[in-house]
C-alpha cells in the first residue's frame, strides 16, 4: 500500500494511491502529459492507473481528467453535478457516476466517499479500505465536521489539508473577500483546524499523515508542520510520519507495510 502525492497546492492537485494491486488518481490538475511524467518518477506511468476519481470541479482539481481519461482509457468516477460544473471535461467514454456518501468496488478495494464543506457543487472525500488497511483522504473543506472526522476514523494513511496559517492569511496580500471565502465555512482547512482533526484521529495504527494544499502565500511548510507535530505531542507509542505535499514536485513516495495487530488509542485532552 503506498500513497504519493504527485501535486499538491493552488496550481494543481493529483494523489497516487496504490492498494491491493489497484492504482488510483485522486484529482488530475495537471496537465495529462505532466501527470504522466510524475508518475514515471515513481515508476508507474498513466496507463497503469485502474481509475481516475474526482472530488470537485475546480481548475486545479480537474485541468487534465478529460484528456488524460481519453488517452489512457481511464474510468472517471464522478458525482453527476460535478461533472456538469467541469466547461471543458469533454466526452469520456467511460464516466461512472455516484452521489456523496455512496460505496463503490474498484477490484477488491472499497471505496467510500462523503461530503466536504467547499465552495463547490457537491465536493467530497474519500476514503479507500483494503486488505491492507484504510487511506483516508479529505482535502478543499472549511470545515472539519463531525461526519469527515467519522469517515477517516481508522486510518493508517491520511491525506490532510492544510491550507494556511490564520495569522499569514490576515496579514497577507489577498483582498479581503478572498480572506473571507478562505477561511469561511466553504473555505479551506488551516493548520490549526488540521491539527484538531487530527487530534481525534490519531490512533496506533496512523503511520503517516500527508499534508496538502498548502498555500504559497498564506503559509509555510515549517508552520504546517509545527502545528501538526504539537498535537502528536501526546502521542501514546510511535507518532506517524509527517510528509509535506509540493506544487513543483512528487512528495515522498511512501510505503505501509503488512500492517501488525494493533489497539485503539486516541489521543486525550
Amino acid at each position: 500500500m503506498r500513497v504519493c502525492l504527485l501535486a499538491s497546492g493552488s496550481r494543481g492537485n493529483a494523489t497516487l494511491i496504490e492498494a491491493d494491486g489497484c492504482r488510483l488518481l485522486i484529482d488530475a490538475g495537471l496537465s495529462a502529459r505532466e501527470i504522466d511524467r510524475r508518475l514515471r518518477e515513481i515508476d508507474l506511468c498513466a496507463d497503469d492507473l485502474d481509475a481516475l476519481l474526482i472530488t470537485h470541479e475546480h481548475h486545479d482539481h480537474v485541468s487534465g481528467a478529460g484528456p488524460l481519461a481519453r488517452r489512457h482509457k481511464i474510468p472517471v468516477y464522478i458525482v453527476p453535478e460535478t461533472a456538469a460544473a467541469i466547461k471543458r471535461l469533454g466526452s469520456i467514454a467511460d464516466l461512472r457516476y455516484f452521489s456523496a456518501g455512496d460505496s463503490f468496488t474498484l477490484g477488491t478495494l472499497e471505496v467510500s466517499s462523503f461530503s466536504t464543506t467547499h465552495d463547490a457543487v457537491d465536493p467530497v472525500g474519500f476514503v479507500i479500505d483494503s486488505a491492507e488497511g484504510r487511506i483516508g483522504f479529505a482535502t478543499d473543506l472549511g470545515l472539519p465536521t463531525r461526519l469527515v472526522a467519522n469517515c477517516l476514523e481508522g486510518s493508517r494513511i491520511l491525506v490532510l489539508e492544510t491550507n494556511h496559517d490564520e495569522q499569514m492569511l490576515l496579514d497577507g496580500p489577498y483582498p479581503w473577500p478572498l480572506k473571507q471565502r478562505i477561511q469561511g465555512r466553504l473555505g479551506h482547512l488551516s493548520n490549526r483546524d488540521a491539527a484538531g482533526l487530527l487530534q481525534q484521529l490519531a490512533w496506533e495504527g496512523l503511520e503517516a499523515v500527508f499534508l496538502a494544499h498548502l498555500s504559497d502565500e498564506n503559509n509555510h511548510p515549517e508552520l504546517a508542520r509545527l502545528e501538526i507535530s504539537k498535537c502528536l505531542g501526546g502521542f501514546v507509542g510511535s507518532a506517524p510520519q509527517i510528509f509535506l505535499g509540493l506544487q513543483t514536485a512528487v512528495s515522498h513516495n511512501f510505503f505501509a507495510t503488512t500492517p501488525e495487530p494493533v489497539t485503539n488509542v486516541f489521543l486525550g485532552e
